[in-house]
């Protein structure tokens, strides 16, 4: 998974092609992000409930378990 950072105000040139190209680099990384998120996610689904239980979950908590960094609850 990869990881990335951006202080906003520290890059922001004014320039708005610069701006617009770092909004669709932004753009790409959350989209190849969410790809392997989808792919995980097909991942646990393929698994039997006890294959799912000896990794501690259970089929309606694997959306949940994939996306947690995603929550704020």
């Amino acid at each position: 998974m990869a990881y990335t950072t951006a202080d906003t105000a520290a890059h922001r040139s004014g320039n708005p092609i610069t701006n617009a190209l770092n909004g669709i680099w932004n753009w790409l990384i959350s989209i190849s992000e969410a790809d392997h998120k989808l792919r995980q996610v097909e991942k646990l689904q393929s698994l039997s409930d006890d294959q799912l239980a000896k990794l501690g979950l259970k089929r309606q908590d694997i959306v949940p378990y994939v996306f947690r960094d995603y929550y704020y609850v």
